[in-house]
């Protein structure tokens, strides 16, 4: 399996998507006003000790002065400072190497830590750890035999490629299955990304930015891209550049499959890319045969339902159902990917009567989800005829970033009727009758609901009228949705 990708990138956002046989499987999206200050290092300076919080405010050139509780300052084990208070181990005027932890919020300033680590895309590397060569392994690997076998490839992989490496590393669940050459260009990548960090600390005077987190351009050269990978192409020239430096540093293997698209067309016109796009933000994914899937995510879960639609093609009902089934588990893998859904997943496929039908479906899921680099675990059939799975999040799903609800249905993807709003008005106006006793009511409403009063429940307007004694009077607001409606008191 062969795979391109593309890179669109403005200076408000950078866009990459993912082509595997001619189509668009994943989509990623970076915009700069979101891009927060997380895994950054910077050259501190302490403005302030707090001893009563135990904390101390530092000056990272940002807008507001960021915190440091006494609890996220690194101290070697070796040290007799581990339970001294804070105004024993920083002052005020010192400089310090930090990270962030949390980004500001409101009127608070970011967190910090000065424990640093560096994310690769397999490796996290922890440089201050005074045990040289120390290796832990992530607690979701729990395999005992694997766990072993991890730490015994990077051992070996440290002794051959990087023998004088300091400090200590974390291997993540991503490196379970991670070829040597992936492990071997993160110890390259972590390792150069420290020293850059060590020298700026020699160079620059606080507060100093000395590392920032990568970029979404970055981490495709860091993370996504592959082996299978045969062509990157970029649509800007300064992008280009600044990638084709990145890649010669930290990811030499990949800066030939570098391109610069000069293309008359928009980038992501190839490939039908723009259209994928809104396509994803629907529910309704059409089957080539006739059939389609309805995907609803809610917070706690996904749905899929499938569904035959027009699909008559096969000789028989069940069959119809087999092969509109086996349609869509392919389809169903590559949307997961391409809105990445992540979490509980439920899919109601067309009711299967065979078991050798169903594990013939199941079997064609499971081949097409083994290309997500997303972890996913998938059970057989219930009881109720329904799969279900999970998806690793790892980040937003493309609706989330994309989207927001609804102002007029919060969400909710449906809006009380006209009718049921007529009747809501129709109580309220007794209840305030009731309550206050004013003169004249008047009905503020969307023209569809002023509408209905007029025509279809005319008659039930009269008769509250003649019950309350008083008059009704009604106003049309264009700018109201229709379950938005005001009571006037005079």
């Amino acid at each position: 399996m062969t795979e391109e990708i593309l890179i669109n990138i403005t200076p408000q956002e950078t866009r990459v998507a993912i082509i595997q046989y001619g189509v668009v499987q994943e989509l990623h999206v970076e915009r700069a006003q979101n891009r927060g200050i997380v895994g950054n290092v910077y050259l501190g300076k302490v403005t302030r000790v707090l001893p009563g919080m135990q904390s101390a405010f530092i000056d990272i050139g940002l807008e507001r002065a960021a915190f440091l509780h006494v609890a996220d300052l690194w101290i070697p084990k070796s040290s007799q400072s581990e339970n001294l208070p804070i105004e024993k181990l920083v002052f005020e005027g010192q400089t310090l190497l930090v990270q962030a932890l949390k980004d500001p919020l409101g009127t608070k300033g970011a967190r910090l830590t000065t424990h640093i680590s560096i994310a690769g895309r397999n490796l996290v590397y922890l440089p201050q750890e005074s045990q040289e060569g120390q290796i832990a392994i992530s607690q979701k690997i729990e395999s005992a035999e694997q766990r072993e076998r991890l730490k015994t490839v990077m051992h070996g992989l440290m002794a051959e490629h990087c023998p004088k490496v300091s400090g200590s590393f974390i291997i993540r669940t991503s490196a379970e299955d991670a070829p040597h050459d992936e492990l071997i260009n993160d110890l390259r990548y972590l390792q150069a990304t420290w020293a850059t960090i060590q020298a700026g600390t020699q160079q620059k005077p606080a507060p100093s930015l000395l590392h920032q987190d990568l970029s979404l351009a970055e981490r495709v050269l860091r993370d996504l891209a592959g082996e299978a990978t045969t062509q990157i192409r970029i649509d800007s020239a300064e992008n280009f550049e600044k990638l084709s430096e990145f890649s010669k540093r930290y990811t030499p293997d990949q800066t030939h499959k570098l391109v610069l698209y000069r293309g008359e067309r928009p980038l992501f016109d190839l490939y039908d890319t723009e259209s994928e796009i809104n396509r994803a933000l629907g529910r309704r994914v059409d089957l080539k045969s006739g059939g389609y899937l309805m995907i609803d995510q809610t917070e706690s879960m996904t749905t899929i339902d499938v569904n035959t639609g027009s699909f008559v093609g096969a000789k028989t009902f069940d069959d119809t159902i087999y092969k509109t089934n086996l349609e869509a588990a392919q389809t169903i893998a590559r949307q997961l990917r391409l809105r990445n859904l992540g979490g509980i997943i439920i899919i109601d496929f067309i009711d299967m009567h065979t078991k050798e039908h169903q594990d013939m479906v199941l079997e064609e899921l499971r081949k097409h989800l083994a290309r997500d680099r997303i972890r996913t675990t998938i059970n057989p059939f219930s009881s109720l005829g329904l799969v279900e799975m999970t998806r690793k999040r790892t980040r937003e799903s493309l609706a989330h970033l994309l989207c927001e609800p609804c102002h007029v249905c919060a969400g909710k993807g449906q809006t009380k009727t006209a009718q049921s709003v007529c009747y809501d008005i129709l109580r309220e106006v007794i209840r305030e009758h009731r309550q206050f006793n004013p003169r004249e009511f008047r009905i503020v409403a969307s023209p569809d609901v002023i509408d209905r009063f007029l025509e279809e429940d005319s008659v039930h307007l009269a008769q509250l009228i003649d019950f309350i004694g008083k008059p009704v009077r009604l106003q049309a607001e264009a700018s109201f949705n229709q379950e938005q409606y005001d009571i006037v008191l005079n």
